[in-house]
């Protein structure tokens, strides 16, 4: 399939897919004969695929019999998935074999640089869904894919500053989100010592109990610091479950307000993308509306659903919440809202919602009754204000790191689609680059 450019651009050309290397289409050895599996040899399904250039996640492995039953690809070829979900695409850094919703593209050298092929793969999707129409499964056979045209230049060293540039930018993209990882596994650990273990006078973390048994004493929820105190949930605030959606529908001369479901109400934050309304009484707006500080906890759903802890801080005018969604008021000066999302996240919080629940298949549920029955730790309100800011603190720093992912994610999908085309020059940007290093 011919792509549309405005403009060749000079010493570019268009070759097809076939004339940069040898095109195959996986196989899949027969899953009845388990011998064919557990080997050494990776083998590549279409999930493995999209997550960065370099496969190096395996669906399974074969052993050689299965290898003699497969198709494999050797190192730095390209695999795109021409079948179900289209246009997702990986490079082999070693020899693996992958099933029949693959395409490999295993590049010839001398007229294509590997790297700018996978790069230049990256574009294909939107062809290959045309090329699929619409059909129930989307497929696009071998012969289909061969024929894709690719801009690329035609001189390989322009091609591989090309993919330098992108592997750049990608190798910046990934340690970002090492870092990120790495960041959200420290506030994981400093949530955990902070509602345990909280900040002493010093302004400084306790020690541990097994370093300081002396600080500690026991409480329903286990060793706390001596200074706190534990309080049932139902006695530090007010627990209201929302409007009741499905019954009368009431006057059309009601206002059409936006209301919060459990999908709203994830782990810790708000997911306002999706806000549905509903037609309720002046009263009951006063009764449900929601008020900065609240904390959202859902009555049950998924089990990961259950009892998360988000804080509502009016982000939206009016707004009020469902029945399947708690809303808790608490006394701010006995215990800090921010305090209770917090706790309501940890590890503890979740075990004792699930521990309470009423459980089916994949579902749990818990009631106003085991809502109010939550034990919180309660230590002093100041307290309470200096593990808040700790805990702001690391996620402040979260999410500057995921702004900025999200930016050069932003700067690489801009960045591609100028240089792959031809419309911005990687000499002329390697030019300006050197340019600046010499001044």
């Amino acid at each position: 399939m011919r792509e549309t450019y405005q403009y060749l651009p000079e010493e570019w050309y268009k070759p097809n897919l076939a004339e940069l290397g040898r095109i195959c289409t996986g196989t899949t050895p027969p899953t009845s004969d388990q011998s064919n599996y557990g080997g050494d040899l990776p083998f590549i399904g279409p999930s493995d695929l999209g997550r960065r250039r370099w496969i190096d996640s395996y669906s399974e492995k074969l052993t050689r019999k299965g290898e003699l039953l497969s198709r494999t690809a050797d190192k730095d070829a390209v695999l795109v998935s021409c079948i179900g979900i289209l246009g997702k695409v990986g490079q082999a850094k070693e020899k693996l074999s992958f099933n029949q919703q693959i395409n490999s593209i295993q590049p010839n050298k001398d007229k294509v640089d590997a790297g700018f092929l996978y790069y230049a793969s990256n574009r294909l999707q939107g062809r290959l869904n045309k090329l699929a129409g619409l059909q129930v499964v989307p497929i696009v056979n071998k012969n289909l894919f061969s024929k894709l045209e690719i801009l690329a230049p035609k001189r390989l060293e322009e091609q591989r500053w090309i993919a330098n540039v992108l592997d750049t930018l990608d190798t910046q993209i990934q340690q970002t989100e090492a870092l990120i990882s790495k960041l959200e596994k420290v506030k994981e650990g400093l949530l955990h010592d902070l509602l345990t273990r909280g900040i002493d006078e010093n302004g400084q973390l306790r020690p541990s109990p097994e370093q300081a048994p002396e600080l500690y004493k026991a409480s329903p929820l286990g060793l706390i610091p001596r200074e706190w105190s534990v309080g049932s949930l139902g006695n530090l605030s007010e627990i209201v479950s929302g409007v009741t959606l499905g019954g009368k529908s009431g006057s059309s001369a009601w206002p059409l307000v936006p209301y919060l479901r459990v999908a709203n109400v994830q782990d810790g934050y708000l997911d306002l993308t999706d806000i549905k309304r509903i037609r309720v009484s002046p009263a009951d707006i006063e009764k449900y509306r929601l008020l900065p500080g609240d904390v959202l906890m859902n009555e049950g759903g998924d089990f990961d659903k259950l009892g998360r802890g988000a804080l509502w801080q009016g982000q939206i005018e009016f707004c009020l919440h469902q029945n399947h969604v708690f809303r808790v008021r608490t006394n701010p000066g006995v215990l800090s809202p921010y305090f209770l999302a917090a706790y309501s996240s940890s590890v503890a919080g979740k075990r004792y919602f699930i521990r309470s629940s009423k459980q089916s298949t994949n579902l749990a549920s818990i009631n106003s009754t085991q809502l109010k029955a939550f034990q919180v730790p309660l230590p002093s309100s100041a307290e309470q204000i200096l593990i808040i800011k700790e805990l702001q603190a690391m996620a402040s720093k979260i999410e500057s790191e995921k702004a900025f992912l999200d930016k050069m994610i932003i700067q690489k999908s801009g960045l591609m689609d100028d240089i792959l085309t031809g419309r911005v020059r990687v000499t002329q940007l390697l030019d300006k680059t050197q340019q600046t290093t010499l001044a």
